[in-house]
């Protein structure tokens, strides 16, 4: 049985307000921004890893628009 359906039960939107409620509690207004940011290059990595694209000529084509 999954762990988080033991722990929530049912995910109702109340719940979920709750948690998201306890989130801003736990990490403050100015730290929830930077934490999405790593969250969203962490997701674009693993994108770009998947495609098995590499970040060395993502860069070289930003050095030929300087």
């Amino acid at each position: 049985m999954n762990i988080l359906y033991v722990f929530l039960g049912e995910i109702t939107p109340m719940k979920v307000i709750l948690v998201l409620a306890i989130v801003l509690l736990m990490f403050g207004g100015k730290k929830i921004p930077e934490l999405m940011r790593g969250l969203g290059s962490g997701v674009k990595e693993f994108k770009n890893a998947a495609k098995g694209e590499d970040e060395a000529p993502a860069a070289h084509r930003e050095d030929e628009k300087i």
